[in-house]
């Protein structure tokens, strides 16, 4: 499968991608424990939901059972960061979090975007 990729598990360990999303994942879920004890529920709960959701699907595409299976969790780990990234914005201009804080985690979540944009573009090279 994939060279390898899949079953590989020191590149697991080692993947710069699921080792950014897992540490974004962990500061959205921080971000979503100081918005809740500012009493907000709804956008803070869109956006701890999709900013897990980024890493979970990356989680899942290294035991992908094919490429194609990867490549779709791979895109479905895009949309989510995509998604995660509007919410920040949109907490950010309703200042529910401080413009320093939610720079930096849109900053992360761009950062994301563009290695999983990069991720999606060479398989689906690969494939063609």
């Amino acid at each position: 499968m994939m060279n390898g990729l899949m079953n590989d598990e020191p590149a697991r360990r080692d993947n710069p991608l699921r080792t950014k999303s897992f540490r974004f994942a962990i500061n959205i879920v921080k971000l979503y424990k100081e918005l809740i004890g500012q009493q907000e529920f709804v956008l803070s709960k869109q956006m701890v939901r999709s900013g897990t959701s980024i890493g979970a699907n990356i989680h899942e595409a290294q035991r992908a059972q094919s490429i194609a299976d990867f490549t779709a969790k791979m895109h479905i780990a895009l949309k989510e960061a995509q998604e995660t990234e509007y919410w920040l914005m949109l907490l950010k201009e309703t200042d529910y979090i401080d413009h320093s804080t939610a720079d930096a985690a849109i900053k992360d979540c761009e950062e994301l975007i563009k290695m999983l944009t990069a991720t999606t573009k060479k398989t689906a090279e690969r494939n063609y």
